[in-house]
């Protein structure tokens, strides 16, 4: 394995060598933080605390987790179900302000990260470590929301990223592992992408994905079905909601817990929910992605159709302005920005009337909506036909608003008419 560079510290967050004892881990089990439980022990002559947030990864054993931690040499290893938080405190804003960035990615990542390291910072005081370490690249965005998180919260720890210090790849990696004995989650062969997923989706990076004129590979599907495969039936979801958050599905109440994973189990048996993104990343990359966002693809067009019935044309043209702001905060790692606590305040009182049932259908890679119903639409039937005259609708009355509507805009054409021809004479 290569040296490790010494890196001069660019930042007043960042640990030198000398200043790190204890270090607080944030641990997944897999390669990367597995290889990294080692190397800060032997590099920095240093002590791991190993921390898990579980935020809804499907399949996964923590208990196995937390073992190969210690087995690593972890002097402790905490495991915290963040599920109903991650949910509540941050799936639900991200709802409400109908929150997608570059137009296609629901944050599922960028929503768990400031969490992740804000519980990273509770348990680095509870266990009276100096620094936290996580095992972020120097290429994505992950860093930002966490650095940026920690440096905000805790500005009397350190941080320290090894994966930009260490200067190995994938196969050095490996190496690494199997010369000191670190079981590799799958094994070696079995791992060719670098995969995060929570309760609100899952992203597949490296291999092929970086190629840009390869299609998708079928293996990378393991959570949501190929739309080719999917039923040949379509298949009905109702989603309730109150004041904007999700409540129930096909008439059923259930937790936001259950009900994100009901969601996303429906839309992911339908091949629904996957987007191969080109995004624009905060530290001037360009990357793609393929997410697979079965819970959202579903859940966030019925909640903007909900709004977009609800609310007047006005607030309909306003909000969209400020759910894009909303977006690019918590996609910029910037979460606990003041404006992103004003925005949800205006987030919650606009969906005050956001109440109603939305029917969405789920067929072959599509989720479409088909209904709608809700106490506080603005919306009479009535007034939609062509037979309606009087009351609050008056055909009659037309005409007069379309010359006044047009006015300015009619007399600005002709005055510029004038103008080209004097030019042209």
């Amino acid at each position: 394995m290569p040296e490790a560079e010494p890196t001069a510290l660019s930042a007043s967050y960042l640990a030198s060598r000398d200043e790190v004892e204890r270090v607080l881990l944030l641990y997944s089990g897999g390669l990367d933080t597995s290889v990294m439980c080692k190397w800060i022990q032997d590099e920095y002559g240093a002590e791991v605390v190993a921390l898990t947030v579980n935020l809804g990864q499907p399949g996964e054993d923590y208990d196995v987790v937390r073992q190969k931690a210690l087995d690593l040499g972890a002097v402790a290893a905490e495991v915290v179900d963040a599920r109903e938080e991650f949910a509540r405190d941050f799936i639900v804003p991200a709802i409400k302000a109908n929150a997608v960035y570059g137009l296609g990615y629901p944050l599922f990542t960028a929503l768990g990260r400031p969490l992740i390291a804000k519980i990273a910072v509770e348990q680095a005081r509870i266990h009276g470590c100096d620094t936290i370490a996580h095992g972020c690249t120097g290429k994505g965005n992950d860093q930002v929301r966490i650095e940026g998180t920690v440096a905000t919260l805790a500005p009397e720890l350190k941080v320290i990223a090894p994966v930009r210090e260490w200067q190995m790849g994938r196969e050095e990696e490996i190496a690494y592992a199997r010369e000191h004995g670190i079981p590799i989650k799958g094994g070696a062969e079995q791992t060719p992408y670098s995969i995060d997923d929570n309760l609100w989706g899952r992203s597949s990076e490296g291999r092929w994905i970086e190629e840009l004129d390869r299609a998708p590979e079928q293996d990378v599907f393991q959570l949501v079905t190929p739309p080719a495969l999917a039923p040949d039936e379509p298949e009905m979801v109702e989603v309730e909601f109150e004041k904007g958050v999700p409540v129930a599905l096909n008439g059923e109440r259930m937790g936001l817990v259950d009900l994100l994973e009901k969601a996303a189990q429906i839309g992911a048996r339908h091949g629904v929910g996957i987007i191969d993104h080109i995004e624009d990343r905060i530290v001037g990359l360009k990357v793609r992605d393929i997410y697979e966002v079965p819970a959202a693809a579903i859940i966030l067009p019925a909640h903007a159709e909900l709004e977009r019935l609800t609310g007047t044309i006005h607030q309909n043209r306003f909000k969209e302005g400020l759910d894009r702001q909303w977006a690019y905060l918590v996609y910029a790692g910037l979460w606990w920005e003041p404006l992103r606590v004003n925005l949800d305040a205006f987030m919650d009182s606009a969906n005050e009337t956001a109440t109603g049932t939305i029917g969405v259908e789920c067929f072959k890679g599509v989720a479409r909506v088909v209904t709608r119903s809700s106490p506080y639409a603005v919306y009479d039937a009535s007034l939609a036909t062509f037979e309606t005259s009087g009351g609050l609708f008056s055909q009659n009355a037309s005409p007069g608003f379309i010359e006044l509507w047009s006015l300015q805009s009619r007399m600005a054409y002709r005055l510029r008419e004038s103008l080209e021809e004097g030019q042209d004479g």
